[in-house]
């Protein structure tokens, strides 16, 4: 029982880029030091902890940490649908079109900055592939950009998950796991095109996704109140929103969607009218925050991975307002009432541990919204610890 306030602590000490220094090293270290005392830390150990935490190098800016020769992948799970688990794809999108807030576009950077890469790398022993310099697509913003079938900034929302959905698809067609960083949850358009298109090409079968938001980002053009095309993309994913244009979506074939059978929902608690119309006519199965009271994050997981079924490659797209904002404040449309970060950590560790896992989101981080620097702080760190769980991280 003396693991959970040394974890704490580790929380309260971890600097942002922890990249060098061995996390189990200063776990048993400061277990070593309860176990002693009992009921408390002596403050020079702490001093002592957060020394050689300050002293651990780290990533500044887009930098990378040079991988260790002797790093290898430290996952224990046999991958059923990657021909190179050990190599991670890297796709960081700084976007924000799909909603009406700036700051969202710097998500990104925050991610990366707080070493997250570094950790990746070192700590968790991927190879890494990509540029790890986060994309604007700046070129890619027309002029004049009306709105269209009610949506707002449609033909930039367009070509930029276009662009998103090769650069995604570069990295699955290789047998990578890829892993893309938002950016607002419109970017799920381009990545789960990529994704679906890659993976029907490589392995011949269809994707399934499981979406981890407050949100089910599911309304058509029609049905959305806002126009906000980050409420949408499970709509032109699933292909219940079209178009012939290939300026506003026109370019998503068949070969890039996805069933709506494939699709699983946990953690919804801020669902539109429209919304659940759609949930409900086309039988989508979803685990709403009452589900997890009620059952517990580990039935609703079961669940969930049994609707998907032991055949089918998982795409895991993270929403950071999935989590209570007591866990992520910093975040566009918090929803009181959501997951707590280890019901989300524990969501991620799961997927993991299938070995179906090929794709990986992790969106909505928006440092510029918390009222404290604690609270983005809080978030990024949240954010990290989500992806660090989806990619084989573990508490033992």
């Amino acid at each position: 029982m003396l693991a959970s306030p040394c974890a704490a602590l580790l929380r309260v000490f971890e600097p942002p880029s922890p990249s060098q220094f061995s996390r189990l090293s200063l776990s048993l270290f400061l277990l070593s030091s309860a176990l002693c005392t009992l009921t408390f830390i002596p403050p020079v150990e702490l001093l002592l902890a957060s020394a050689l935490l300050q002293a651990s190098p780290h990533v500044v800016g887009n930098k990378k940490t040079p991988q260790s020769a002797s790093a290898m992948n430290t996952s224990t799970v046999e991958s059923r649908f990657l021909t190179q688990p050990g190599d991670l794809g890297i796709v960081a999108v700084g976007f924000s079109g799909g909603q009406p807030k700036a700051g969202v576009d710097a998500g990104p950077a925050a991610l990366i900055d707080s070493g997250l890469l570094s950790e990746i790398s070192n700590e968790l022993g991927y190879r890494i592939h990509g540029d790890q310099q986060v994309n604007l697509y700046k070129e890619l913003v027309p002029e004049s950009d009306p709105d269209y079938r009610g949506m707002k900034n449609p033909r930039t929302v367009s070509a930029v998950n276009k662009r998103l959905a090769a650069q995604v698809y570069e990295h699955a067609s290789q047998g990578r796991l890829v892993l893309t960083l938002g950016g607002d949850h419109s970017v799920a358009i381009g990545t789960l095109a990529g994704s679906a298109k890659a993976i029907r090409e490589r392995l011949n079968r269809d994707i399934a996704v499981i979406w981890v938001d407050a949100h089910s980002d599911i309304n058509t053009p029609e049905s959305s109140d806002s126009g906000n095309i980050h409420g949408m993309p499970l709509a032109f994913a699933t292909g219940l929103a079209r178009d012939d244009n290939d300026e506003y979506f026109g370019w998503i074939k068949e070969d890039m969607r996805m069933s709506v059978k494939k699709l699983v929902y946990i953690g919804l608690r801020d669902v539109d009218a429209g919304e659940k119309k759609i949930l409900r006519d086309n039988g989508i199965k979803a685990f709403s925050m009452f589900d997890v009271d009620r059952h517990g994050i580990g039935r609703v997981v079961e669940m969930a991975l049994a609707h998907i079924g032991t055949d089918t490659p998982i795409h895991l797209s993270f929403d950071v307002d999935a989590l209570d904002p007591m866990w992520a404040p910093s975040t566009g449309t918090p929803v009181r009432g959501g997951l707590t970060l280890r019901e989300g950590d524990y969501i991620c560790e799961s997927v993991h541990q299938t070995g179906q896992l090929v794709a990986i989101d992790l969106v909505e981080v928006n440092p510029s919204l918390a009222a404290t620097e604690a609270g983005a702080l809080e978030t990024v760190r949240a954010g990290c610890s989500l992806v660090r769980c989806a990619l084989g991280d573990t508490l033992l």
